[in-house]
This record gives C-alpha cells, sequence and structure tokens, in this order.
C-alpha cells in the first residue's frame, strides 16, 4: 500500500489511476458516438451529390450548353458578318451554317436529346437564324430527354437580350 510519505508522490497517483480506470463503464461516450453519426452522415451525403445525374439534371445541362453556343454563334456572326443559321442534322446531331467546321460542336452530350419545335416570331421554323445583325427575331427552341417523359426547356431570346433557358 502507498504511503504519504514525502517523496512518494508517484506511488499514490498510481494508486488513484487504478482506482478511475477500474470505475468506469466499458462501452462507447455520447461524444464518440455523435462523432461517427457525424462521419457517416458526411459519407452519404457526398455519395448522394456523387450520383446525383439524374435525367432532370442531363435535360438542364444540355439546354444551358445549347444556350451557350448559340451566344457563340451569335458573337461569330456578328464579328464576320457571315450569317448563321443553327438546324438539326439528320444524324440525329446539329449543324451551325456558316462557322468555320469544327468551331463549334455538332452533338449532344447525352444520348436521348430531341428537339420538339423551333419557333421564330411565332411561326414554327426549321433552322434559327443567329445573326450577323445585333437585333435578331425572337426565337426559341424547346428540348427533351427521353429520360425525362413530359418535360420540355425553351432556349429561346426576345431577340436583343442573350439566349436563356426557360421552361415552357
Amino acid at each position: 500500500m502507498p504511503t504519504s510519505a514525502a517523496g512518494n508522490k508517484r506511488g499514490l497517483q498510481q494508486h488513484f489511476l487504478r482506482g478511475r480506470r477500474a470505475a468506469r463503464a466499458p462501452g462507447f461516450t455520447l461524444v464518440e458516438l455523435l462523432v461517427v453519426l457525424a462521419i457517416i452522415g458526411m459519407a452519404m451525403a457526398g455519395v448522394s451529390f456523387a450520383i446525383r445525374d439524374t435525367g432532370q439534371a442531363v435535360l438542364d445541362r444540355e439546354a444551358e450548353r445549347l444556350a451557350a453556343l448559340f451566344e457563340s454563334a451569335r458573337a461569330q456572326s456578328r464579328a464576320s458578318g457571315v450569317p448563321v443559321r443553327w438546324h438539326l442534322s439528320e444524324q440525329g446531331g446539329f449543324v451551325f451554317d456558316g462557322t468555320d467546321p469544327g468551331a463549334l460542336p455538332t452533338q449532344w452530350m447525352a444520348a436521348g436529346i430531341h428537339v420538339q419545335g423551333m419557333v421564330a416570331n411565332g411561326v414554327q421554323v426549321n433552322a434559327i437564324q443567329l445573326g450577323p445583325e445585333p437585333i435578331i427575331a425572337a426565337q426559341q427552341v424547346a428540348i427533351a430527354a427521353e429520360s425525362v417523359p413530359g418535360r420540355s426547356l425553351l432556349v429561346s431570346t426576345d431577340g436583343l437580350r442573350p439566349f436563356a433557358v426557360s421552361t415552357p
């Protein structure tokens, strides 16, 4: 048994520490459980964001990409003074007539994207005129995806503002 004599502090500390360890119940503390749950929650969130590529996201991404391509072709047309027309090709893609070959993409990035209709000034058309005039006719293209039946998006302009994506 340790005594409390001078110079014997070490023996007393070990005696008291042994008593604490023996009194502690086996298991996990609440803090340890909360830390584990937080780590699992963050891992689940990361996995759910990683597999989020749904048909809706694909359609949104293709619509935004088409609006950006229209604006790029419109800028090229204004810079060169050459009219640029956009229309669908027989191979399932699209064509920008009036631009350099290979300057702009000609295919959809995802499979199953199709155009439901093109309208210029309220009339159904086969091509969208993108320039070279700074102000063009009001035009819109409705695109849809096979993976999202019954939903389409409009890529449209009023002729003055840039092309933007909206819902019909």
